[in-house]
């Protein structure tokens, strides 16, 4: 239940303070007063998108806080998936808008999304305005109503579960005979390619170590000679290194007795020398096992340019990669080849699929129809109240040939209001006033079967009037009597009257500016403005004595 509504700076709301009561509220006003203001500001509160122009000329913020009074609501489930601190009796909803385009939203003082504002609003507020009329003759909501009536939601999540299987089954199935038959017009290139590169025998990191061999092989004489060249100069010719390194250590041998450091000095020479030899024992080893071969380097080149077409031909840089590429395009072979045993299961799957998917649709087709006999019988009764004597209600339901994601079920409400009229679709035949009392006898059936805490019907009696604005009243009324709370914005005194609580909007020129207010009117401020809605500004005696009446004053 709402039980406090704050608004500051929105729209010609400067600020606002005002406690709503239990039961059946009604908002009065004159039109342009702001009562759409109101609407507009719950429906931000409950997730509605940010519209940056409503927050007052002038001002850098607007703030809207709303509390809540959630007693036996269950809502647990909701505070415990966002994370958020739950309080079993009340909740306080805060949005706020700056003129910078922020927009921040607020659930019990800690931060959230506007997405968790939606949700928690669908489960506290349901605001019925005029242009919801127009889903009366939509399929999905008339579906929604008999699914509703029908509160089964453990075969609606089972039918989800299986439509989500098999939609996931068909898929799969298309995408593989879709890769199949693509597959299959490239066949024998495909078996091609496979071949060529398998018998190459490529290994990982090939062309690397071939191009190394290529440069050697190129280089083979210029390779010996400086190898070569290095040995004699370390090992051979008239001065050796290595002699001289031996020269230079037997002289530090001589002296050693005289300089103990030459002992030391000479054990260096000698590991250098040791070093020396053994790098140019390397050096003549190696220069003579190179040598310049013509048929080997011919047969390194093939192999390389080999290697480098078939890169450019696959658009890859390595031989890795073209190892890479032969194992997918085997595995697609091997799909091919087994192709039809792959295909056969999938068909098989979906097929499973298709049957659990039906057997649980025709469940819940079952659950649809039980309900679509009691929306028929209550959807009467309240009508009937509300002076349609002769009127005829009809839930008419088909199979559809294909599922759908709501199941197979084709639903369509038909309506007549007078004797010797068939039946027809109600979007179709419905004139605007029949058409709110429809709405407002679905609503109230609802409220029944939907533990919301509060319903907001803006103006749904539009385009009646009398006793039949009494009729919807009284349904208002008795809504409001079973633990909700119901608001209901309107211009006929009839329904006015018989709100236990009584609000009006107004406004007012200061400073240049206009601003709207709401007051919760006592008996007195009530009788003068039923009167005023019964006779005009011109307020009678006969108009307040009316007014009275219908008061019960």
């Amino acid at each position: 239940m709402l039980k406090h509504l704050h608004i500051e700076n929105y729209a010609l709301i400067e600020s606002l303070d005002i406690d709503l009561g239990k039961g059946f509220s009604v908002i009065t006003g004159e039109t342009g007063a702001g009562k759409s203001i109101l609407l507009g500001a719950i429906g931000l509160l409950t997730g509605g998108r940010a519209d940056l122009s409503a927050i007052q000329d002038g001002k850098q913020r607007c703030t809207l806080e709303a509390v809540f009074d959630i007693s036996g609501y269950r809502l647990e489930d909701f505070f415990l998936e966002e994370n958020l601190d739950y309080d079993p009796t009340e909740c306080i909803v805060r949005r706020e808008l700056t003129a910078s385009g922020k927009s921040r939203a607020f659930i019990n003082d800690t931060p959230t999304t506007v997405t968790a504002l939606k949700r928690l609003g669908t489960r506290l507020i349901d605001i019925h305005s005029q242009h919801q009329n127009l889903l009366l003759g939509q399929e999905d909501f008339q579906l929604s109503v008999l699914d509703t009536v029908a509160a089964a939601p453990a075969v609606r999540q089972a039918y989800t579960e299986a439509y989500s299987h098999w939609k996931h089954t068909v898929r799969t199935l298309a995408k593989a005979s879709a890769t199949l038959e693509e597959n299959r017009k490239d066949e024998d290139y495909l078996r091609f390619l496979v071949t060529e590169l398998t018998e190459l025998r490529l290994r990982p990191g090939e062309d690397d170590t071939l191009q190394q061999q290529c440069d050697m092989l190129e280089h083979a004489q210029d390779i010996k000679a400086a190898l070569m060249q290095g040995y004699g100069l370390l090992a051979e010719g008239d001065t050796p290194v290595t002699d001289t390194l031996r020269q230079v250590r037997n002289q530090l041998s001589s002296i050693q007795k005289f300089f103990p450091e030459a002992e030391e000095l000479a054990g260096r020479l000698d590991s250098c020398r040791i070093e020396l030899q053994d790098i140019a024992d390397t050096l003549e080893s190696k220069g003579e096992d190179i040598d310049y071969e013509p048929e080997r380097l011919e047969e390194v080149q093939t192999r390389l340019n080999t290697l480098f077409s078939l890169e450019q031909k696959h658009h890859v840089v390595s031989s890795e990669e073209l190892i890479t590429l032969l194992q997918e395009m085997q595995e697609r072979l091997d799909m091919m080849d087994n192709s039809d045993e792959y295909i056969s299961q999938l068909r098989q799957q979906e097929k499973e699929a298709r049957a659990k998917l039906e057997t649980i649709a025709k469940d819940l087709t079952e659950t649809r129809a039980k309900a679509a006999g009691k929306v028929q019988k209550d959807i009467i009764a309240s009508l009937r109240t509300l002076g349609m004597p002769n009127v005829r209600f009809l839930v008419g339901m088909s199979r559809t040939e294909e599922p759908a994601p709501s199941g197979m079920d084709k639903v369509n409400f038909l309506f007549s209001a007078n004797l010797g009229t068939q039946p027809q679709n109600i979007s179709q035949v419905a004139s605007g006033g029949e058409t709110a009392r429809v709405m407002l006898a679905l609503k109230a059936m609802l409220s029944g079967a939907v533990s919301l805490p509060t319903i907001i019907f803006d103006e749904i009696d539009t385009g009646v009037s009398g006793h039949i604005a009494e009729s919807m009243a009284n349904i208002m009324h008795d809504m409001g009597q079973h633990g909700r709370q119901v608001l209901s914005i309107t211009h006929l005194p009839q329904i006015a009257s018989r709100g236990q609580h009584h609000y009006k909007v107004w406004k007012e020129d200061r400073d240049n500016t206009t601003y709207s207010h709401i007051t919760l009117l006592n008996n007195d401020e009530r009788i003068h403005e039923i009167a005023n809605m019964l006779s005009g500004s011109n307020v009678t005696p006969e108009a307040v004595n009316n007014a009275r009446s219908l008061l019960g004053f």
